[in-house]
């Protein structure tokens, strides 16, 4: 039924004016009224005179009566706004069609077409650049370079979609702002195509959002009256629907895409961006880019993250410190892991967990995370080339985006502020006004008052204080309620630990700490995923109080309020891990203490950089597997089954079931386009994953990688199989998102060192290897780093019930510390071996940060923004565009000499 319905509903019903944009509304579906369906034939665009007739049981119930009074007041306010509103549509020039007797019951369609002379002005108003009959050689910098691009070309032309005009051309038009009075630049030998959909979408919308309401008591264009209902939806159409066959494939680009894009078959294949570009517009085109050039920034990263891996594998039995520990011929007994119920407890049960740790905590850990911060340098600069292409090709290069329409709700809080105003006016000089005055002219003056005042009005940051505060308010208690979700988990570690080691099965006592960690980064996920989503819709609401003049400003606010929270949601639960846990516990004998009762957790003999990469690994993965896949695939399609049932249930007459569906209605039932702002969000999540805790778990590129590969194919079929088509917006960069880039990438920089110097024993090892080592091994290494305790020594009610467990008496304990011994003059001081880690620590943060960070900022300098070939073919065009300009005004000066001689011939004849 749908592949059917999908060719229909294109055109107006003369089959040869295109649809452009549609507009639907409700028909009203009171039970007090039979409607009565009318068709609309060529003169659709008039609107029915057809009057609602009440049912004759209904004529006598007062109840009934007051309902239908109300009914009527309010649809015929909507129908007076939608009249002066397609009034004017027509006065602008563009052409209306109604349709109100479809399958979708209860909706009515206005189909907009733009004709020629409209589309022309629109395009010169809006300065669209169009490319001209003028055609120049796009020649490359050296035939080196054009040789060593052929090769790569031939070599991966697998991997190029199949599309007519793949191969790269070596020609291009010379674009310029299209001119009603310079039309003879360009090539309009087919009117038709000149202005493609999207360009055609893009001018109505423009009309749409300029055209305004004054008569309906406010001002009110089409965001103000989708915001108000008197509109329901506002979209332009698909191309064509997806379903259709392969033989009419490289006629339609929604059925192209779907196919070379959309696709999973196709997955080992670039993205069609000028195609995407071409049917979604500049700023989805950008999107699609920048993920596709991320993506494969990510294979050498995921590459060089195997190696280290693979290298921690093959050196995990040469490892000295984890034989030590799994040497069951060094008997050390370790204090107590929890007061009372916890024994003592062989440092060699923790064998496994300190092997599996020197498969993260190695030095090919600290090269790898200097290489993942020059990598993000060259991402960044490498972004920016392909960016500066971009604009080249698709002419952008001399793109400024202009001031956007202001808001719907900017408008209507600007509107009531003149009418305070306005009223405190009247209030100061009052007006002697007759009994008999209209009280319907007063409220037509007044806002007509209103909408001059208006025009010289604006929202002052004293409007807007209360807005402030309550962002400023509603953040910092989101941050500290994230915080303090964080320490629930950590006090649920805590008594869960202390819990399982009084049960009674050997096999729970031995694995409390892997059921712990387990069940925590468990809750810790859930908590993220279900925050994750309440932050998105509270940073919205904090947005729309702000009342922003634009979209831009509104889009850019509402992205640093959403990646604040989202960002403080995700990663606060791994810092803790990373950078607190097991640093404020005390000693035995003089733990530090929750509420008095809670002992802090520790970290585990091996250190607490396993569980780090275990907490990110789970939780970067279950976003990516739940959120990232499940909701984007689950969410629209579930929306899209609600509407579709929504629509059945109404009361459908029996002739209604028999139509087919038209375009417009199939895409009435897809998901409306939310933004890019969901889109953006999860790969700055994920690349915050992938960067700032890489020297924990160097698989995370490669689990970026997986992702992203699928998460291309899933987008592109939800932009073109589940989501209305976006109106095309023209953008020259990615905005926002760049400067959140940078700020994570110096982030990553910061974070890495500190995780390298305080997480990880690779500092403390080296310390050992240097100053302490008495052969110059790392033997001892594990006995340097435990303390001394004697058992004695701890307080009342906290020593262990079963002090035999191991089956000898206890006397001196170890503990993971540098502490003085019990014996020594000031036992339990911290010694000078902390002090000396703790100096190296510090010192190896300030080198690795800048060390790092000259480099990078090395790669930044010398990778220039713009390519030397781009730049000389921007410059080649302007040469070219003042040579065809001059050429032109030198042929109407010989026209004009032509015609003056011409004029003076006769003259002199005649003499």
């Amino acid at each position: 039924e749908q592949d059917s319905g999908s060719q229909q509903g294109l055109y107006f019903q003369d089959g040869s004016r295109r649809v452009d944009y549609i507009l639907t509304y409700q028909i009203k579906k009171s039970g007090a009224f039979r409607k009565h369906p009318t068709r609309h034939g060529d003169n659709a665009s008039k609107r029915s005179t057809k009057k609602d007739q009440p049912l004759p049981s209904q004529k006598n119930d007062p109840e009934i009566g007051e309902q239908n009074l109300s009914t009527d007041y309010h649809e015929n306010d909507k129908r007076f706004r939608r009249e002066e509103f397609e009034g004017h549509l027509l006065e602008a020039g563009l052409e209306l069609e109604k349709d109100e007797d479809t399958k979708t019951y209860g909706i009515g369609f206005v189909k907009i077409h733009a004709p020629w002379h409209v589309l022309c002005r629109e395009a010169e108003f809006m300065k669209l650049k169009m490319p001209t009959k003028k055609v120049y050689e796009v020649n490359h910098s050296n035939n080196f370079v054009e040789k060593i691009n052929t090769f790569i070309y031939k070599v991966t032309e697998p991997l190029h979609p199949n599309l007519e005009e793949k191969r790269i051309s070596s020609v291009k038009h010379l674009s310029y702002p299209f001119s009603r009075e310079k039309q003879h630049l360009f090539d309009l030998s087919d009117k038709d195509c000149f202005f493609d959909s999207k360009t055609r979408s893009t001018i109505v919308y423009e009309i749409l959002k300029r055209i305004t309401c004054i008569k309906a008591k406010y001002t009110m264009g089409i965001t103000s009256l989708l915001a108000n209902g008197v509109y329901n939806a506002a979209y332009p159409l698909h191309d064509v629907s997806y379903f259709t066959d392969s033989d009419s494939l490289a006629v339609f680009s929604a059925a192209l895409l779907y196919e070379e894009w959309a696709s999973y078959s196709v997955f080992y294949k670039y993205q069609p961006i000028d195609l995407i570009r071409k049917y979604f517009g500049e700023k989805i085109g950008l999107y699609f880019a920048w993920l596709g050039v991320y993506t494969q920034m990510l294979i050498p990263a995921s590459l060089v993250g195997i190696i280290v891996f693979l290298y921690g594998c093959a050196t995990v039995d040469d490892d000295i410190p984890s034989m030590e520990m799994c040497d069951n011929r060094i008997n050390i007994t370790m204090c107590p892991l929890c007061d009372r119920t916890c024994s003592y407890w062989k440092l060699s049960t923790a064998c496994a967990m300190a092997r599996a740790s020197h498969l993260f905590d190695n030095p090919a850990t600290v090269f790898f995370s200097i290489f993942m911060a020059l990598w993000a340098a060259m991402f960044m600069e490498h972004w920016k080339r392909r960016q500066m292409r971009l604009n080249y090709k698709w002419d952008l290069t001399g793109f400024e985006e202009e001031e956007d329409h202001p808001r719907a709700e900017y408008e209507s809080r600007v509107m009531k502020k003149s009418m305070k105003k306005e009223h405190r006016k009247r209030k100061k000089h009052p007006e002697v006004v007759n009994e008999g005055t209209n009280k319907w002219k007063q409220t037509v003056e007044t806002a007509m008052a209103g909408v001059k005042l208006t025009e010289k009005e604006k929202l002052t940051w004293r409007d807007r204080f209360p807005a402030y505060m309550t962002n400023a308010v509603m953040i910092l208690f989101m941050i500290g309620l994230t915080f303090a979700i964080v320490f629930g988990v950590i006090l649920y570690r805590i008594s869960t630990a202390a819990a399982l080691a009084m049960s009674s099965s050997p096999s729970t006592k031995s694995n409390v700490r892997v059921t712990v960690m387990a069940t925590a980064v468990i809750i810790n996920l859930v908590v993220i995923l279900i925050l994750d989503e309440l932050y998105g819709y509270i940073a919205r609401w904090l947005t729309l109080i702000e009342v922003p003049k634009t979209d831009k400003s509104f889009e850019e606010r509402l992205i640093f309020k959403a990646f604040v929270l989202k960002f403080v949601n995700a990663f606060t639960p791994i810092m803790y891990v990373a950078f607190f846990k097991g640093r404020f516990i005390g000693r035995p004998g003089n733990y530090v203490y929750a509420f008095q009762s809670f002992r802090m957790e520790e970290c585990a003999p091996g250190g607490c950089l396993m569980e780090l990469c275990i907490q990110l690994s789970i939780i970067m993965l279950g976003k990516q597997l739940i959120q990232n896949n499940l909701f984007e695939i689950g969410i629209p399609k579930l929306k899209k089954l609600i509407r579709y049932f929504k629509s059945k249930r109404t009361s459908v007459p029996e002739e209604e079931h028999n139509k087919t569906l038209q375009r417009y209605e199939v895409d009435y039932y897809l998901e409306p386009f939310a933004g890019l702002t969901p889109e953006y969000m999860e790969m700055m999540i994920q690349f915050g994953f992938v960067t700032l805790f890489v020297a924990s778990f160097p698989l995370a590129p490669l689990f970026a990688l997986l992702n992203n590969i699928i998460e291309i194919r899933l987008d592109a079929k939800k932009f073109i199989a589940e989501l209305r088509r976006p109106v095309a917006a023209r953008a020259k960069d990615i905005g926002i998102w760049y400067n959140i880039l940078r700020v994570v990438a110096k982030l990553a920089v910061i974070i890495n060192a500190f995780v390298i110097a305080f997480t990880s024993d690779f500092i403390p090892r080296l310390v050992y290897l240097y100053m302490y080592s008495t052969d110059g091994s790392m033997h001892g290494f594990i006995n340097h780093t435990l303390s001394y305790f004697n058992v004695s020594d701890f307080k009342s009610g906290t020593e262990p019930i079963e002090p035999m467990q191991l089956g000898y008496k206890v006397e001196i304990c170890r503990f993971k510390d540098y502490r003085e011994p019990p014996w020594s003059m000031n036992g339990y001081d911290i010694s000078k071996e902390f002090w000396s880690v703790l100096a190296a620590r510090l010192a190896f943060v300030i080198v690795f940060q800048n060390l790092v960070m000259v480099m990078s900022d090395f790669v930044d300098w010398l990778i220039p923004d713009i390519p030397k070939d781009i730049s000389v073919q921007i410059h080649k065009e302007k040469v070219l565009m003042v040579e065809l300009f001059l050429k032109e005004e030198q042929s109407k000066l010989q026209m004009l000499e032509n015609l003056i001689a011409k004029g003076k011939e006769p003259k002199s004849m005649e003499k």
